[in-house]
């Protein structure tokens, strides 16, 4: 909530890394209202997280979130821990809402399937030798397969459950936003999922998210240089 994100007293920590995953946490608490702190995180000049994330997860790594004694990372499981925990089942379905198979499949296949493969593919992309390699061909060529079944998927509808917005679309938005500033892909082919972002950035608790945690945010208590390219 606006008043309450760097409030002591708030219920959950999120502590953000620049230009990161964790955007989303910041994004999902800003949709179910909730109050929470947020504690800003720099990368290192090699794109790492700080050494200081290890102090409060044994890994490191973002997004991690802190409530009461419980420390918990993955940006799913705290999306779904979350929604349930805190949210009181707002942003998810019920088992026996005729539309739950979509929303389980989409929170689970922005991580499993879609943000896995970017990953390969964004690894392949940095190393020259890999340039003409028939394995780099074949990623590609998968990515775009994906890219045409999303965007077949979400032809006619709002959100990727259906008419309503959940914390599905919360996992999805990532891989086609803040991801490509560091994976080069061309998502003009795919104008249904343009369709659907013009949407998710039309939405208030978005747009905030993004003013506090998205990939140009800054570190409230410092001036500091453009985020470096995650490695």
């Amino acid at each position: 909530m606006a008043d309450s994100v760097y409030n002591d007293s708030a219920v959950i920590t999120v502590y953000h890394l620049s230009s990161s995953r964790s955007e989303r946490i910041v994004w999902l608490l800003e949709e179910l209202g909730l109050d929470y702190r947020m504690e800003f995180h720099s990368r290192q000049p090699t794109g790492a997280a700080p050494p200081a994330m290890k102090a409060i997860h044994a890994l490191g790594k973002a997004p991690i979130i802190r409530d009461g004694d419980a420390v918990l990372a993955e940006s799913g499981a705290i999306v779904d821990y979350i929604v349930h925990r805190h949210g009181g089942g707002r942003l998810a379905l019920a088992p026996d809402h005729p539309a739950y198979a979509a929303y389980v499949y989409w929170l689970h296949f922005a991580e499993a399937s879609l943000m896995s493969l970017m990953l390969i593919a964004l690894v392949i992309s940095r190393i020259p030798e890999a340039k003409e390699s028939p394995v780099r061909a074949r990623v590609l060529d998968r990515m775009k397969q994906m890219l045409a079944f999303v965007d077949g998927e979400i032809a006619g509808r709002e959100y990727f459950a259906g008419d309503a917005f959940t914390a599905a679309d919360v996992m999805m938005v990532f891989p086609f936003t803040t991801m490509r500033r560091y994976l080069d892909y061309d998502l003009s082919p795919y104008a249904n999922i343009g369709a659907y972002l013009g949407r998710i950035e039309a939405r208030p608790a978005y747009r905030k998210a993004m003013r506090l945690a998205g990939p140009d945010a800054r570190d409230p208590g410092r001036t500091q240089e453009p985020a470096p390219t995650p490695r």
